[in-house]
């Protein structure tokens, strides 16, 4: 099977093995694409943007998720059907802003300057307000993924396959229990560090009790509805969120460790962004629905930084000839389900990037 892109082309040479071919067109050489030329003209655009750009635009996302959770527990006082269901919608998006989005930022120190702000937004955002671990995120996230990104092994996104699930059990009925299952998975990445698997049980337990209480003084529900409505509020973006997770990596070239390509290509042949999908960029955040690519060459900038700076990196990368990756959420979404086996169930093919004379 051969996938072209400008001067690309991705080409699956056996069961365990595949090639990204590239030949140099003109100027348009991926070989004299630099990360640190790149980079310059970025940090250009940063130093010349405001505050506001750089992270007040972030910081309003973020206290709207706030006025979400806390509206969507006051419409779901209401016994009219259409305003109890707004509110439980309202909560599971503040919910998904906080936790996600803010968290996220927070743990590439790109939600403010003050790295104690960073890291304690970090905790309350994602560990007291989202029950994951924030020390375990950080790990396997900034530490692992972000370095090794599409290295098998590494950072791979291989933690997101579920083989041994039915295609469509997968797709369309797991990711509902995420909210069950972030917790444990907390519990299974600090296994063995007890002072830290301690501090973080604490940590979750406070939260879903502050959010079980809060609903029900304030959104008058009794203790067994309060339970069932955070875990169903805290289920409406499961699906996106895990589809998001495996769309942009996965399905995309995979390099072994020994023969990883350098960093700007590896980052522009193993990325996606997702276009037209604006209300999982104000969920998700930017950095990590349509502007990824920017985010992995630029993982310290914020969601709008990330977006300010996209057509400068888009036509650099172009320019270079090397692949920039695009799919809108239901074409992906179309392909997954077609490639399931290929993709989800049997091991990625080891890449080989390899230049054409």
């Amino acid at each position: 099977a051969t996938e072209v892109c400008a001067t690309f082309s991705y080409v699956t040479t056996g069961a365990s093995h595949a090639e990204v071919r590239w030949r140099a067109v003109g100027s348009r050489d991926p070989n004299k694409a630099s990360l640190v030329e790149l980079g310059e003209k970025v940090q250009k655009i940063v130093r010349a943007s405001s505050w506001w750009d750089r992270y007040g635009v972030d910081w309003c996302i973020l206290l709207a998720g706030f006025v979400l959770a806390f509206g969507g527990m006051y419409l779901a006082s209401h016994h009219h059907p259409l305003l109890f269901t707004s509110g439980l919608v309202a909560c599971g998006t503040g919910h998904w802003i906080l936790a996600n989005k803010g968290a996220h930022l927070a743990a590439h120190g790109a939600l403010a300057e003050s790295q104690r702000l960073n890291v304690f937004a970090q905790w309350f955002l994602g560990e007291l307000a989202g029950s994951f671990t924030y020390r375990g995120g950080f790990d396997i996230h900034i530490k692992v993924h972000h370095p090794h990104t599409n290295v098998i092994g590494l950072g791979d996104s291989s933690s997101f396959r579920a083989p041994f699930l039915p295609k469509y059990v997968y797709m369309f009925c797991a990711p509902l229990l995420v909210p069950v299952l972030t917790p444990l998975v907390s519990v299974q990445l600090l296994w063995g560090q007890w002072a830290a698997l301690l501090s973080c049980v604490f940590t979750i337990a406070t939260g879903l009790y502050v959010n079980h209480y809060l609903l029900v003084h304030i959104s008058g529900l009794s203790a067994l509805g309060a339970a069932a409505f955070m875990l169903a509020s805290r289920a409406v973006f499961g699906l996106p969120y895990i589809h998001v997770n495996i769309f942009q990596h996965i399905g995309l070239p995979m390099y072994s460790k020994e023969e990883r390509p350098k960093r700007i290509h590896l980052m522009t042949t193993g990325v996606l962004n997702l276009r037209r999908a604006a209300v999982l960029d104000w969920v998700f955040g930017r950095s990590l629905i349509s502007c990824h690519v920017e985010h992995h060459l630029f993982p310290t900038l914020s969601d709008n930084m990330c977006h300010k700076v996209r057509p400068v990196v888009r036509d650099y990368i172009r320019a270079h000839g090397l692949p920039y990756n695009e799919d809108t959420y239901m074409g992906r979404l179309w392909l997954f389900v077609q490639k399931y086996e290929e993709w989800m169930v049997q091991l990625p093919p080891i890449t080989h990037f390899v230049g054409l004379q």
